[in-house]
């Protein structure tokens, strides 16, 4: 995984040499508090590169745990021309994490007692719509579903570890590492941009 990220940056800044460069944050993240920076590099005249972070510095809210960290590599390919319009994405990732798991097994969607702290590697695709104006100011609105595989410890409300947690029950020998797999909203949100570099500016200029 280590070698995905040095792959996604080195392919970033080789394409930075010659192509229109985006900076953006996700507004709709920004307004709980979760920040969502990304760097977009457009690298053919109908496809792009970018990579996003999302952070949420929230270790608590009432009593449930919501701090994680992901970092996701980026292809998207743009029915009409780069940077403009519908596109369609695929996207590799990872991340870690010290949540608290949302489950439906009452049959309606609340948050479970205790929390889980791991890291994981994710996968998948999504679709967006990019609209441009003033010239170098852009609107980007996505959304993307990974399929996320997750390792982690649990614990429960008082910071204990769970030794024996579900799924372990035929163990021989206490094992609170675990594991799960699952289908998870990677990206959800509206994004500001701005063109940073643009090698074909008007007149030749760069800008």
């Amino acid at each position: 995984m280590k070698r995905l990220v040095l792959l996604v940056v080195a392919s970033l800044v080789a394409a930075s040499a010659s192509s229109q460069i985006y900076v953006k944050l996700n507004a709709l993240y920004a307004v709980v508090g979760v920040i969502n920076p990304s760097l977009e590099a457009v690298v053919t005249p109908n496809s792009s590169l970018a990579v996003d972070i999302t952070y949420s510095p929230w270790r608590s809210i009432r009593g449930h745990h919501a701090n994680f960290g992901f970092f996701l590599g980026e292809y998207r390919y743009y029915f009409k021309q780069a940077a403009k319009g519908w596109y369609v994405s695929g996207n590799l990732g990872l991340g870690a994490f010290d949540i608290s798991k949302p489950t439906t097994t009452t049959g309606h969607l609340h948050i479970k007692k205790g929390y889980g702290k791991g890291f994981g590697i994710m996968g998948g695709i999504g679709a967006g719509y990019q609209h441009t104006f003033r010239e170098r100011w852009v609107v980007d609105a996505f959304i993307a579903v990974d399929f996320m595989r997750s390792w982690y410890n649990g614990y429960a409300e008082n910071g204990e570890i769970v030794m024996n947690p579900q799924g372990h029950e035929d163990y021989l020998h206490p094992d609170p590492f675990n594991g799960s797999s699952e289908f998870i909203p990677a990206k959800v949100g509206v994004s500001i941009g701005y063109r940073i570099f643009n090698p074909k500016g008007p007149k030749g200029k760069k800008g």
